[in-house]
């Protein structure tokens, strides 16, 4: 049965309200999306950096740090997963939640647990639906995230990792999130952070190429000591800043997408709310013309 002409007009008054909730989210993301891509863009050097001077005291010392000691037979591996406190996102969080389920399977082939650690809502609510226990959750700052933020949750994951297995501790530490390449492209990768792996690696030195000679003041374990937090609190943070350019990059495209749809479904109601008018007009006239003829012929009867 075909909508009346009211249910219509009702329907695209909806649709316009839904409209103009989608573009002032659209406009919203825009305006915070330029700011979350320069604090990911200006994080890089510092996380960069600082992951070439860890990596140098441990490449150049023999010192045998607990943060860079691979563990002889690992059974237990956090999982952090950086996920969005909102909806409205496209697959920003369900990529996150998937490349997390895709770690998790292969750390439990190679016969090691998976202990979730989450940020954001969105990773709360899936493992909370599943009723799965989880051994830390930070939400509330998906958007614009701070380096207080990044060092509470490197503090919890670094007291996991030093913590025995045999206590509830871990061997290795995994962060799932997601890298911010382009407004339209935003990729869901897996780092290593313990123990420590070199993510930004340099091309070997030639034969002939002399080595640095590096000294460590006071020694080698103490700037280890002193670098390694600050290494994963920096990567975290980094990691965090990528998430929320991504996640508001991810934003602005649902919403422009959703408001350009809400554009095409008006458009189609109000053609389809001017043909139900017509049809109505075409009845109302019909009506009265059958009417006067009925008249008419009533009239010349009469005679």
């Amino acid at each position: 049965m075909p909508a009346s002409l009211r249910e219509l007009r009702e329907r695209r008054s909806s649709v316009r309200t839904t409209k103009k909730v989608t573009r002032a989210m659209e406009l919203i993301a825009a305006s915070r999306i330029v700011k979350a891509q320069q604090r990911a863009q200006s994080s890089a050097p510092y996380a960069r950096e600082l992951t070439r001077a860890v990596s140098a005291v441990a490449t150049f010392s023999n010192v045998e740090h607990p943060l860079t000691t691979e563990a002889e037979n690992p059974t237990r591996a956090a999982v952090l997963l950086i996920t969005s406190d909102r909806g409205l996102a496209g697959a920003y969080s369900s990529s996150v939640i998937r490349q997390g389920e895709e770690l998790t399977q292969l750390l439990r082939e190679n016969g090691k647990t998976a202990v979730p650690y989450l940020a954001g809502r969105k990773a709360a609510a899936f493992y909370k639906f599943r009723q799965r226990k989880v051994a830390g959750a930070w939400e509330g700052f998906s958007e614009a995230p701070s380096y207080a933020q990044a060092r509470e949750i490197a503090d919890a994951l670094i007291a996991a990792f030093l913590t025995p297995t045999e206590e509830g501790g871990v061997d290795e530490i995994h962060v799932v999130y997601t890298r911010f390449v382009s407004m339209l492209t935003q990729k869901a990768e897996v780092i290593r952070l313990l123990p420590l792996e070199v993510v930004e690696g340099e091309e070997p030195p030639a034969d002939a190429e002399l080595l640095p000679l590096y000294e460590f003041e006071p020694d080698a374990e103490t700037v280890l000591d002193e670098l390694l937090p600050l290494y994963v609190a920096s990567r975290i943070q980094y990691c965090l800043l990528q998430g929320a350019a991504s996640e508001l990059a991810s934003r602005q495209r649902a919403m422009k997408s959703a408001t350009d749809n809400a554009q095409q479904l008006i458009e189609r109601l109000t053609r389809e709310a001017n043909q139900a008018r017509q049809a109505e007009i075409t009845q109302e006239i019909s009506e009265i013309v059958g009417g006067a003829a009925a008249l008419a012929d009533a009239s010349t009867g009469s005679d």
